[in-house]
């Protein structure tokens, strides 16, 4: 056997090391990214259109409208009068009629009954989607790994949704208790359930929108301690949300329509007079009104601070994002002072909860990208 010199070639007849094939990380876990992207970016729109049609539905008293809780046959609407007039006359035995709404005739009921039907029809085509859609995924096997359960908590938690909405509604149709309106704390729930659900989609989406690989990547210049106050901003956010809910169950934000004062005073005149007292801080309209202020200037000097330390961090998309939250948020702070100076009307009610749903997405956008920064290279820069 003669030698070889460095330069000769091996012969193909010797074995050979396979040469290494990119994308490891992501084989087996990619499965239908876009496709399920796509699919819960359509639940989000639909949870956007829930929270605006239910909020519409607060500000228009039409959330008493149908008093029975029909998840199927429900989804078809009185067709005949005959139907119309029997749907009328069990409103009418409830206490928001006997109190509120005796000059109602049919017509005047059918304009509040479209909006409760519209917003539990929301809720139906929601949870077709989300089951047919689902279980698309599933049975094609294209759900990436580790996401089969994940995917299954929208559908849970939309679930639960529909039974505290009944719950709610439950609260309000009474007869002979004065109820004229839904428990405020039930509202409440009802509506941080609706952010949480939003919540979820929102940050599923924004982890498929990358690859596995560069998620793992990302994840090693993870800002600890932006994400951290990114978190608590998200926190106090959703706190702000929930107080907001309190105000809207018992028409706080129609209570005094003067500011910065209320009623020319910074603590407005008797904000402690129901029993016991713990109860003014949930069903004392000034009171609920005055936290509710004061929660949302507290939100706004925390949301300076986190502002200043984003400035600082070492990537452009994150620094941009904290950007947005508070460019959000400043708006949100005028929108709300508007509100309180026109006594909430219903348009401008209703934008001021929309913009909520932006702040809230905005604030999990920048905590995902504090989390996953998107580095950017000097030369690109």
């Amino acid at each position: 056997m003669s030698n070889r010199t460095i330069f000769e070639d091996v012969s193909s007849d010797e074995k050979q090391k396979p040469a290494p094939v990119p994308g490891g990380i992501d084989r087996g876990r990619r499965g239908a990214r876009r496709g399920i992207r796509i699919w819960l970016a359509v639940l989000f729109a639909l949870v956007v259109a829930m929270i605006a049609v239910g909020g519409l539905t607060r500000l228009t008293d039409s959330g008493l409208s149908i008093t029975e809780w029909k998840p199927v046959t429900g989804a078809l609407p009185p067709m005949t009068e005959a139907d119309w007039q029997a749907e009328f006359e069990k409103y009418q035995q409830i206490d928001q009629y006997q109190l509120m709404n005796t000059w109602m005739d049919l017509s005047d009921f059918k304009q509040i009954y479209w909006w409760e039907w519209g917003h539990r029809q929301l809720g139906r085509v929601m949870g077709v989607i989300w089951a047919l859609g689902y279980l698309g995924f599933l049975v094609t096997r294209t759900i990436p790994t580790g996401w089969s359960g994940r995917l299954l908590m929208p559908g849970a938690l939309g679930l639960a949704q529909g039974a505290i909405g009944w719950w709610m509604v439950s609260s309000g149709v009474t007869s002979g208790e004065g109820m004229t309106s839904v428990a405020s704390y039930r509202l409440a729930t009802h509506l941080g359930l609706a952010f949480v659900i939003l919540g979820y989609l929102a940050w599923f989406i924004f982890l498929l929108g990358r690859e596995e690989r560069d998620l793992m990547q990302a994840r090693r210049l993870k800002e600890g301690k932006l994400f951290g106050m990114g978190t608590g901003l998200l926190h106090f956010a959703f706190l702000q949300i929930l107080i907001g809910a309190l105000v809207a169950g018992i028409d706080a934000g129609r209570s005094y329509t003067d500011w910065p004062l209320m009623g020319g005073q910074i603590l407005p005149p008797n904000p402690f007079m129901l029993e016991p007292l713990w109860t003014n801080f949930f069903e004392n309209p000034a009171l609920v009104q005055f936290v509710h202020r004061v929660t949302g200037y507290v939100l706004f000097a925390f949301a300076i601070v986190v502002w200043l330390k984003a400035r600082r961090s070492a990537h452009a998309r994150t620094r941009f994002a904290f950007n947005t939250v508070f460019a959000g948020l400043s708006l949100q702070v005028g929108i709300g002072v508007v509100t309180v100076l026109t006594a909430a009307p219903v348009e401008i009610a209703i934008v001021h909860q929309l913009v909520a749903v932006l702040v809230w997405v905005l604030i999990l956008r920048a905590r995902f990208l504090a989390a996953y920064p998107v580095t950017t290279s000097i030369k690109g820069h």
